[in-house]
C-alpha cells in the first residue's frame, strides 16, 4: 500500500465513520516502532506504522486509523482527545476503532547488562546502564553498592 492509497483510505474512513472530512495529510512512517500510529497535534497529520498492516492485516490497520481519526476529529473540536478522556473513549467505542494495537513483535526487550549487591544487607539490583557506585547507595539501608557482574553479550 502506497502514501497516496492510505491517504485515500484515511479520507474514506473519516467521511464514513465520523461523517467529516479529513483535510490533513497521512503518510506510512515504518520509524514507528511501539505503536501502530500517531496524531501529530501541531500539524494534524497523522502518521501510521505499517508493520500492522503486514503482520496482521487490512482490519487491523483500520483499527489503528480510526483509532487516530479519534484524536484528530475530537482535538479539532476542541473536545477531549487523549486516551484517559471520556470523549474520546466514548467516540473510540461508536466508531469500534482498536484500543491497542496488536504486538508486531519488533518492541525492544529490555537487556539486563549490570548487576550489583548492596554490601549491607544483600539486595540485588539489576540495570540497564552502568551506575557510579560511589554517588549512589542501595535504597533499602543506604549501603555500599557493588557490581558482581557485567553481561557480555553486548
Amino acid at each position: 500500500m502506497t502514501d497516496q492509497e492510505l491517504q485515500n483510505l484515511v479520507e474514506h474512513l473519516s467521511i464514513t465513520g465520523f461523517g467529516k472530512p479529513f483535510r490533513h495529510k497521512a503518510r506510512f512512517n515504518a520509524r514507528l516502532q511501539t505503536t501502530g500510529g500517531r496524531y501529530l497535534l501541531a500539524s494534524h497529520d497523522i502518521e501510521i506504522n505499517p508493520r500492522p498492516l503486514q503482520i496482521h492485516g487490512m482490519d487491523e490497520l483500520i483499527g489503528i486509523i480510526k483509532h487516530e481519526l479519534c484524536h484528530y476529529h475530537l482535538h479539532l473540536e476542541g473536545k477531549g482527545y487523549r486516551h484517559g478522556d471520556a470523549d474520546f473513549k466514548k467516540l473510540l467505542q461508536q466508531v469500534g476503532g482498536t484500543r491497542y494495537c496488536k504486538d508486531t513483535g519488533i518492541r525492544r526487550s529490555v537487556t539486563t547488562r549490570y548487576f550489583y549487591r548492596c554490601s549491607g544487607c544483600g539486595v540485588e539490583f539489576q540495570r540497564k546502564r552502568k551506575i557510579d557506585t560511589r554517588k549512589y547507595c542501595c535504597g533499602a539501608c543506604r549501603g555500599r553498592l557493588k557490581m558482581i557482574a557485567k553481561n557480555q553479550d553486548f
